[in-house]
């Protein structure tokens, strides 16, 4: 038996069902109790292996690993020697302090690695000898049979065997916001993860439906483990600021020692001064030299800095971020959220002689309607076309729009949430027209089908099937379209063939809408009834358009020197379209995760500079992209809300999480958590950072001749043989 607990490139997704059933020595009746016990030994539980982390004393003793810090405690012993006690409590407060500091940031990778660790679902449905039962969540071994449906997390990987309507939600893994449609079907084993609609991935959560699937990989072999794994190998990274002091210190301390020698070779060799009288003036020249209050105005300013961010909706996690973000110049982010709304929004109608472009904001049902030349319409004498358009969108759909605290949110799936605020927007009333057009049946959307239909009746006894789904699979089952006029002619499928490619090419999802007029009699909705002889309505564009403050911040950023990079889990026409609104650099130039597999890491570090967006991205190529523009000598912050982004968010030189649908994961891997998920706030807090970072200059060079001034009343004195 081979399983992915055994070898973790088995593409288990690209395997028919018979095949991984014989791979796994398994049944759709599932294991039964000695397979179970024997595979338990051999794989172990299911869960990931706990971080390595230092103790308490040895976390607190590495602090004093700092050369400044030695140089602080030298001068605190000196100080002491010399009888100055108030100065040596001075230095010995700052030294704890900035050792306090550190000890309480220190460990934040530990904290993201029992993150994940606590997403792993602590229960699971499964099939033991084919007979239900409930198990916990780390018994599972490769083999079983786990049941999933909807509010399910998924607990281990599963080859999906039975499907009925199952949509997980993969964002943790993909950044993709919408649930994916999960089939038996095998698919090529070239696929990213996101397009592998045959796999459920621990910690993902079932969205719609239900399945069944078996396990190929638990714990560590899981593709969450894998990332937990890449996460704890990460080294965590020094700031461009505690670089810069390490080099300051080292060379102010060679200055330093290299001039009291030099100093005290002249003055008693040259000038005959007393050896004791001499080493107690040199030294306490070399502690006035020293800046000793350095480090408390570093911390000072720093904690200044973390409040004014806290007013700009950013909660800074450790203090070297502030300074950090200043000297940023390059910003990796995720699309889905941060640069966009992660509210899909109906942008494009087509209707058959007829394209329309609709505005507005999320899902409130208020916008104007344009149309091709952008011009406002009056929905109201557009005629019956669109409005037989409208109805199919607000029939044939399950959602609802409800308004909480002035924002308009959808319950139920985002697609159709924005299907019945456009409806709204084409001039009908969501409410009156669902009580004037009731529901009397309805076949539900299925992957299998591609396609969701419903029997809707006006109380005066007609009766239309309204059908929405893939406009593929619908223009299959239609015959006729529907003009704007009302009247009818046959279906001119080329011309919506290169209709829909236009839509799609403008990064917009599409589908298609259609109607069929049936009998009274009909009351009960049966496939025969709708695929064949639809009408056609038209297309519809769906977009999760970006941010109005995104655009404005992404414009500010590259007048200040700052390149924006987007790196997305979703598709490359979907990616380069919203790169192209946002006005990003060569936004057609895109590279996908399987480009980025080709490139070794010397031709990814050319690329790297000039493109600026990146699609269809696995972890492993967000660690890649950011180590490759690093590599280049550039600072970078990297945004992301997934267990996906967190690798990259250690790895990056301030890693950036979302506050509001952000997993836990993420925040504790990065130093600063966006509260708004919007990309306009990150460029305000680069934008602060850069005022802190030249404060921290400005407080460098006002305390470095102070500390001169002080010696050098004692370096004239022994240079003309004064008494000392």
């Amino acid at each position: 038996m081979d399983t992915g607990a055994e070898d973790d490139a088995i593409a288990w997704h690209a395997r028919d069902i018979t095949a991984v059933q014989d791979a796994l020595a398994t049944t759709p009746e599932g294991l039964n109790a000695e397979a179970h016990a024997e595979r338990i030994e051999r794989y172990g539980p299911n869960r990931l292996p706990a971080p390595k982390t230092r103790g308490p004393l040895r976390r607190f003793l590495a602090q004093f690993d700092n050369l400044l810090i030695y140089i602080l405690i030298v001068a605190a012993l000196v100080t002491s020697l010399l009888g100055h006690w108030i100065d040596t409590g001075v230095i010995l407060a700052v030294v704890l302090a900035n050792t306090v500091i550190g000890f309480v940031q220190e460990g934040k990778a530990e904290q993201a690695l029992a993150a994940i660790r606590h997403m792993l679902s602590p229960r699971a449905a499964v099939l033991r000898g084919g007979h239900r039962t409930t198990v916990a969540g780390d018994e599972l071994v490769p083999g079983d049979v786990v049941l999933i449906e909807a509010g399910d997390r998924v607990p281990a990987d599963l080859r999906v065997f039975e499907s009925r309507s199952l949509r997980i939600e993969e964002a943790i893994l993909t950044g993709e916001s919408l649930a994916v449609e999960k089939t038996p079907k095998a698919v090529d084993s070239a696929v990213p993860l996101g397009d592998r609609s045959s796999m459920a991935y621990s910690g993902t959560m079932v969205n719609y439906g239900s399945g069944k699937g078996y396990v190929v990989a638990t714990g560590a072999a899981t593709e969450i483990g894998r990332i937990s794994g890449m996460l704890a190998e990460i080294g965590t990274m020094t700031t461009p600021l505690v670089r810069q002091m390490d080099v300051f210190a080292r060379y102010l301390s060679i200055a330093i020692v290299a001039f009291a020698v030099a100093l005290f070779a002249f003055g008693y060799g040259l000038r005959d001064y007393p050896f004791g009288e001499l080493f107690i003036a040199v030294v306490g020249l070399m502690v006035a030299a020293i800046p000793e209050g350095l480090p408390a105005i570093l911390t000072v300013t720093l904690a200044i800095g973390v409040q004014g961010m806290a007013r700009r909706q950013a909660v800074v996690r450790r203090l070297p971020a502030i300074e950090t973000l200043g000297a940023v110049s390059v910003i990796c982010s995720d699309k889905t959220g941060t640069l966009t709304r992660n509210e899909m929004m109906l942008a494009s109608l087509a209707v058959p002689g007829a394209s329309y472009v609709l505005r507005g904001v999320g899902y409130e049902p208020r916008g104007p309607v344009c149309d091709a030349s952008d011009e406002e319409i009056d929905v109201t004498s557009a005629g019956p076309g669109i409005t037989l358009a409208a109805h199919a969108m607000l029939l044939c759909n399950d959602a609802a729009l409800v308004q909480r605290q002035n924002s308009w949110q959808v319950e139920g799936d985002p697609m159709e949430g924005a299907m019945l605020a456009a409806a709204a927007k084409l001039g009908l009333d969501v409410d009156f027209e669902r009580k004037a057009w009731p529901r009397l049946d309805a076949i539900p959307f299925d992957a299998e089908h591609r396609f969701m239909a419903t029997l809707n009746h006006d109380h005066a006894g007609s009766h239309r099937a309204f059908v929405k789904g893939a406009p593929e699979r619908v223009l299959a089952m239609c015959t006729r379209e529907h003009l704007a006029d009302g009247s009818e002619r046959p279906l001119e499928r080329k011309t919506w063939m290169a209709q829909i490619d236009e839509i799609a090419a403008r990064g917009e999802r599409v589908l298609a809408l259609a109607m069929r007029p049936l009998p009274a009699s009909v009351v009960e909705l049966g496939f025969e009834d709708v695929e064949g002889d639809l009408i056609l309505l038209g297309l519809v564009g769906l977009l999760d358009p970006p941010r109005d403050d995104a655009i404005r911040a992404v414009t500010e950023c590259h007048a200040a020197g700052i390149r924006v990079k987007m790196i997305t889990g979703d598709h490359a026409a979907t990616a380069a379209a919203i790169a192209a609104l946002l006005g990003l650099d060569n936004p057609d130039r895109v590279l996908t995760g399987q480009d980025l597999d080709a490139l070794d890491d010397t031709e990814l570090r050319r690329r790297v500079i000039d493109t600026s967006v990146f699609a269809r991205t696995s972890p492993e190529h967000k660690l890649r992209l950011v180590e490759a523009l690093q590599a280049e000598g550039l600072v970078v912050a990297m945004t992301g809300d997934g267990v996906n982004d967190a690798p990259a968010l250690k790895r990056a030189d301030v890693g950036i999480a979302m506050g509001r649908k952000g997993s836990e994961a993420a925040k504790e891997a990065a130093e600063m958590v966006l509260l708004d998920d919007n990309f306009a706030t990150l460029a305000a807090a680069v934008k602060a950072g850069r005022t802190v970072y030249d404060n921290l200059k400005k407080a460098i060079a006002f305390i470095l001749p102070i500390n001169g001034g002080e010696s050098m009343s004692l370096i004239v004195a022994i240079l003309f043989g004064l008494t000392l």
